[in-house]
């Protein structure tokens, strides 16, 4: 793995180098970049995560399906040597706009112009930055490029960042933001006994500000949803170099089951990076269909599924790492019920029970993966 802008910055201009090489040899210029196709990403049993196959494209400069993307790739990959070069950390978004400009060109034998936009999205900008990294294996994280970082993290953790330690058990009711690339903190103490990955930011908040993480010794972490890049990798890294079980809490519903996969077993868009991303140990403590039946909640508080809810738990159903008897069993549940309920669904029983829940499931073992 690169470690520092230095050496991302010596692989990406051999990368390009490799390219102007056809050039100078007469040659056409081809990139060859591995596919981020479904048909290429591959459930690896073994590990319990997804990885990207070995099936790879040709990006060729003389093929009009791929000029475009071709000359897209080139340019990004020079915005970003040269943000290195000048030692500035831009986001995607910096990129999208340092990049976005309208060439013409003038052709007087059909008296014609033709105007043509580097890119009109920034999604464009986007999977060129990805097209990039798994081409080169250098991440956007080590290039120095962010992206907007959404977690948070609070607890008995003390870490270094640009040379200042600070303490996450003494940020009074707010907690400690993680930066763009999380392997940049050097954590000087930890003494958590778990982890608990809260979905929802409302939730973590009331947690926070209860002291559960104190009365636990446990680390709280939220992405506010679908987690971030850099909210992952942190997990990860609590993971495997603390040996932190890691929890994960969220609705009762196939989009915060789906939430939890992605923490566990990676997601396929960033599957040549859940390596590093995904924590195959990571165990389930939300809400399950049998939960409403299993605590009792009341129907005031049960949602009826929509026909989304529905599509989304039968795409579940086909997954491979979604197969174990538990999970076939909950999303069964699921749809033969058709009900789903948030956390705050809890409260039914007071809002004291928030504690007991949690409490029950992680320390009587009542969680799935």
């Amino acid at each position: 793995m690169v470690k520092d802008r230095g050496e991302a910055l010596k692989v990406l201009e051999d990368w390009g180098r490799s390219i102007v090489d056809y050039i100078n040899k007469g040659e056409e210029p081809v990139m060859r970049i591995p596919a981020r196709t479904l048909t290429n990403i591959i459930w690896d049993e073994k590990r319990k995560i997804l990885v990207l196959g070995p099936k790879a494209i040709e990006r060729r400069f003389l093929d009009l399906n791929e000029a475009k993307r071709f000359m897209q790739t080139t340019l990004m990959l020079k915005l970003i040597i040269q943000s290195i070069k000048e030692n500035v950390y831009p986001t995607i978004r910096d990129l999208y706009y340092n990049g976005k400009h309208t060439m013409e060109l003038n052709e007087p034998k059909l008296s014609k112009s033709f105007r043509e936009n580097t890119w009109d999205e920034q999604s464009e900008s986007n999977a060129v930055i990805e097209d990039i990294e798994v081409a080169t294996g250098v991440l956007r994280e080590e290039m120095g490029v962010s992206a907007d970082v959404k977690g948070k993290v609070v607890g008995p953790i003390v870490v270094r960042s640009k040379g200042f330690e600070i303490d996450a058990t003494k940020m009074g009711d707010t907690a400690l933001s993680l930066p763009p690339n999380p392997d940049e903190l050097d954590i000087v103490r930890m003494d958590a006994k778990y982890v608990l990955v809260v979905e929802k930011d409302a939730i973590f908040q009331r947690l926070n500000r209860e002291g559960y993480w104190n009365s636990e010794k446990c680390l709280l972490v939220t992405a506010k949803g679908m987690p971030d890049r850099a909210t992952r990798r942190f997990v990860r890294r609590l993971s495997e170099d603390y040996g932190l079980p890691v929890y994960v809490f969220t609705d009762g519903d196939p989009y915060g089951w789906y939430i939890y996969s992605v923490y566990r077993s990676g997601s396929i868009k960033l599957s040549y990076e859940n390596e590093r991303l995904a924590t195959p140990d990571a165990k389930f403590i939300g809400v399950t269909a049998s939960d409403i039946s299993k605590y009792k909640i009341s129907d005031n508080y049960v949602i009826k599924a929509t026909d989304r809810d529905i599509k989304r738990a039968q795409e579940l159903k086909k997954y491979p790492w979604f197969q174990s008897h538990e999970w076939k069993r909950e999303l069964d549940l699921f749809l033969r019920t058709r009900k789903k309920v948030e956390i705050e669904a809890l409260s039914t029983h007071g809002l004291k029970f928030l504690h007991e829940y949690l409490l029950d499931k992680i320390h009587n073992n009542k969680w799935i993966e």
